[in-house]
């Protein structure tokens, strides 16, 4: 993570727009419901998931690649840190990333590194929630 606490607030002051990447239609699942919340308190988000779904009025698209540039400056990702290596890949190869928030959990140092050093702001290992609740 190469965002320091006291960034936390004005990154989410200043990217109203974002896409979740794993935003799932299961309404009880975290990658759900976080973003749910966070569209309740003002942000316009979109969202990435292998299958189209319309739950909550999202709009999904099945890849990061399809999502338009100014919703792709700020990903909040919901995939297992597993896959942030491949995130990361993606999120570089499609240019234009700026944020890359790693939900509560997630965190893979090297991908976050590779991340850093193509320009990204990294958040890891931290709910948009809880930081929402926090700072506002």
């Amino acid at each position: 993570m190469n965002v320091k606490d006291s960034e936390i607030k004005r990154l989410l002051s200043d990217y109203k727009k974002f896409s979740v990447y794993g935003l799932s239609p299961d309404t009880n699942k975290p990658s759900h419901y976080v973003p749910l919340y966070m569209k309740n308190h003002g942000w316009d988000i979109v969202g990435t998931y292998p299958k189209n779904h319309t739950v909550s009025d999202f709009k999904i698209y099945s890849q990061l690649s399809d999502i338009p540039a100014d919703y792709r400056k700020f990903i909040d990702v919901f995939r297992s840190s597993d896959r942030i290596p491949d995130v990361v890949d993606e999120a570089i190869a499609i240019g234009g990333v700026e944020v890359l928030w790693l939900q509560l959990g997630i965190s893979h140092p090297e991908a976050e590194l590779k991340a850093e050093k193509a320009g990204i702001k990294v958040v890891s290992d931290r709910c948009l929630i809880i930081e929402h609740k926090r700072w506002f």
